[in-house]
């Protein structure tokens, strides 16, 4: 689907702030705690301010000044150096899984039973954790950041049986809907639930005047690129994270 990165991106990158940021030029630096990997790590989209090398450097030192490994997000059709990967991997990085960034229309229908609200209540906040596999700190990075998301937001969360069963949200800018959080407890996967949650944010996005959405998924997600491939969305670019 047609779509420029260089537009996009920054989009994005403003939907899911991280707690600390910085810029080299046209490189964006993130941090938070290390979990999120989109808010701990450099954004190359664009050229730097200086030298490239010297660049990476700064890049470098900027992450281990707040104890975390550097880590560049490069993303498929952005304007950074073009040499930029062959100079990552002289110094030992590698890139990682490969993640879609996946554009559809902001089409959806409203859901009696899906809550929606303009920050994440204590009850989002639990199925969030619940949903974390383990990882207490990871939830708590990531709703941190969704706290963090500039208005206008929505927060969507569906009960079923009287219990919170399928969230996410979603953050608006212009004519895009960024879709984060998405997520379902375990006894109620494989119930549509998701989609219905979808539905509902996408519904409310266009209310708030966004006529395209994109979201995030790893490439090796099949389930999930087949739910929103059902719901008119198609790979529009990927991005690849380098670590040593």
């Amino acid at each position: 689907m047609d779509v420029d990165p260089a537009v996009l991106e920054p989009i994005a990158d403003r939907a899911w702030p991280a707690r600390e940021r910085s810029a080299l030029g046209g490189w964006r630096l993130n941090a938070a705690e290390g979990w999120s990997m989109r808010t701990n790590a450099c954004w190359p989209l664009g050229e730097p301010d200086r030298e490239i090398e010297t660049a990476i450097d700064a890049a470098e030192a900027w992450f281990q000044a707040r104890g975390l490994p550097p880590r560049f997000k490069l993303t498929d059709g952005a304007t950074m150096p073009e040499d930029l990967p062959q100079r990552l991997s002289r110094r030992g990085y590698a890139d990682g899984k490969k993640t879609l960034v996946m554009i559809g229309p902001a089409l959806g229908r409203s859901d009696p039973e899906v809550t929606l609200s303009a920050a994440p209540d204590p009850s989002f906040e639990a199925v969030f954790k619940a949903s974390a596999g383990g990882n207490v700190d990871d939830a708590r990075e990531r709703l941190e950041t969704l706290a963090r998301i500039p208005s206008p937001a929505r927060f969507a969360r569906l009960v079923v049986g009287g219990q919170p069963a399928a969230l996410g949200a979603c953050a608006v800018e212009g004519e895009w809907a960024g879709v984060f959080g998405m997520r379902t407890t375990s006894e109620h996967r494989r119930k549509g639930l998701a989609r219905r949650v979808l539905g509902a944010l996408l519904a409310e996005a266009a209310l708030l005047g966004a006529r395209r959405a994109y979201l995030q998924v790893e490439a090796s997600n099949g389930p999930a690129i087949a739910l929103y491939e059902r719901d008119g969305f198609a790979a529009g670019y990927a991005y690849r994270y380098w670590v040593r």
